[in-house]
């Protein structure tokens, strides 16, 4: 399936975006899906726990999973 270059500028899709595809009565839709990067997050939320740590000593599993859900929550 081809995008017209049109929609591709004004959309800005890179290689790779994952796109979700439906059928509604006549057409086809195509929305831009976005996939949050989970390493990413995962590095942000060691950093954090880290951070704590070499403040405070170290954390207990309820002090880390407090850390995840605030997370999970933004």
């Amino acid at each position: 399936m081809v995008i017209p270059q049109s929609l591709r500028i004004k959309l800005g899709p890179k290689p790779k975006t994952k796109l979700l595809v439906y059928g509604y009565k006549d057409a086809v839709i195509m929305k831009k899906m976005d996939i949050p990067d989970i390493l990413k997050d995962l590095k942000s939320i060691y950093q954090k726990v880290d951070a704590r740590s070499a403040k405070y000593g170290k954390m207990s599993d309820h002090e880390i999973n407090e850390i995840v859900q605030k997370y999970r929550k933004k």
